[in-house]
């Protein structure tokens, strides 16, 4: 059954290989079982609760990508967009969780809109790759910013706004030890270098009752806190659009971005360079979105930790469905996740963090009209502590100064639209 809907043979791969790949790729994006709680619960959100959704939702996403689009790519909750939803939209707005999933129901919605439309790749092409490249790093800056305050590495101070924190505590140096840990073990390319990392700092601060162990694993918490606790018609209010606009920004790039960059090794591409079954995974994508909305969860989206299943063998919707799998079977380990303390995952986000300012590389430094209004969009996220402020503030400079150099040919006419919508949004917010 296996082979025939999956067509093994063809795609030179094996059941055996697949299950590798599969636990591969499981091992390296494991660790937002134990971040995303944690981040959602500061938003007010039950955390055992939003550990079930987090782990539903990954498993219901990697499930339906697997067994539709049939494609070797994982899902779970993104990172810096649960950051954005709990520290930007909820505690930096001040408006409720539930209006905040609602936001997140509503981005799906138009992310499937424009994936059944064929309009998805119009809309990708006419941001300039400054820009795509710019949120990508600004993400990664806003996440740095969060895992330092988290591991009371940097501290508020009224004079020069932010200043060194406790970093000789106990807390400050497990942080550090646990991100040098994870840039060793990723270098020599050991799987699940990141859940490693997670796992041995907490033990050691257990060890040395820095924290408290709470248990290893039990029955599943109760989902009915977040379950289908979204609040849209909150979410509809013309304040929130810049928001849900966001929120469906970053979701279409980090879909498209990941799918591009491991399509080639995946054999996901045909002759002509396109993309097969593209359809149906941007669909599993914004639908999966829009389920982890009403589990309880921030944006659900494709993981580029795909690629390590992907360098293991797997080249099938198995290796998705392997992973659905195992995140299913790791709603037992609730009590595990409660024991994570937050110095032992916030080594986990500044990596993350540093992985993705990579692609500041990709930013063409030559040209002053493309890298001054990224570096506008990269600063402006975590100073202002929102995406959707950073990526308004960086589509206004790039149009602006495109205009002044006398090039504005250049600029495309969704750009141009978006910078007029995003002035008048500032203007009168």
């Amino acid at each position: 059954m296996l082979e025939s809907y999956f067509r093994l043979k063809e795609h030179g791969t094996t059941v055996r290989v697949e299950l590798v790949a599969g636990l591969t790729t499981f091992l390296t994006m494991a660790y937002i079982i134990f971040v995303n709680p944690m981040i959602m619960s500061k938003a007010g959100m039950d955390q055992g609760a939003a550990f079930v959704a987090t782990c539903l939702s990954a498993a219901f996403a990697s499930a339906l990508m697997g067994l539709w689009a049939r494609y070797p790519v994982a899902l779970a909750p993104g990172m810096g967009l649960n950051a954005y939803f709990t520290y930007g939209v909820v505690l930096g707005m001040g408006h409720t969780w539930q209006v905040g999933l609602g936001a997140v129901f509503l981005s799906g919605c138009l992310f499937l809109i424009i994936s059944v439309l064929p309009i998805r790749e119009k809309i990708v092409n006419a941001i300039p790759m400054s820009q795509k490249m710019a949120i990508g790093a600004g993400i990664g800056l806003f996440l740095a910013i969060i895992a330092l305050e988290n591991a009371n590495i940097v501290v508020a101070h009224p004079a020069t706004i932010v200043t060194l924190g406790k970093i000789g505590a106990p807390a400050g140096l497990l942080a550090c030890l646990g991100f040098v840990l994870i840039v060793a073990l990723d270098y020599r390319k050991i799987p699940g270098s990141i859940m490693i990392a997670i796992l041995a700092i907490t033990v050691i601060g257990i060890v040395a009752g820095v924290s408290k162990f709470n248990g290893l694993v039990s029955a599943p918490p109760s989902l009915a806190p977040t379950f289908l606790q979204l609040d849209i018609p909150g979410a509809l209010s013309v304040g929130l659009v810049s928001i849900v606009f966001a929120f469906f920004m970053v979701d279409l790039f980090d879909n498209t971005g990941t799918l591009i960059s491991i399509a080639p090794r995946a054999g996901m591409m045909d002759e002509d360079g396109k993309l097969k079954r593209i359809g149906p995974a941007f669909i599993s994508d914004s639908v999966a979105c829009m389920v982890g909305a009403a589990l309880g969860t921030s944006t659900v989206t494709s993981y580029i930790e795909s690629a390590s299943g992907i360098r293991a063998g797997g080249r099938t919707g198995l290796t998705a469905v392997v992973v659905a799998l195992l995140f299913l079977l790791s709603i037992f380990i609730a009590p595990l996740a409660t024991s994570i303390p937050a110095f032992a995952t916030a080594p986990a986000l500044f990596f993350v963090a540093c992985v993705m300012a990579g692609s500041m590389v990709k930013i063409d430094w030559e040209d002053v009209t493309e890298y001054a209004p990224a570096v506008v969009t990269m600063i402006a996220m975590p100073l202002t502590f929102s995406i959707a402020t950073g990526i308004a503030l960086g589509f206004i400079a790039y149009v602006v100064s495109k205009l002044l150099a006398g090039r504005i040919q250049e600029v495309s006419f969704v750009m141009i639209l978006l910078a007029i919508a995003f002035v008048a949004k500032l203007a009168f917010a």
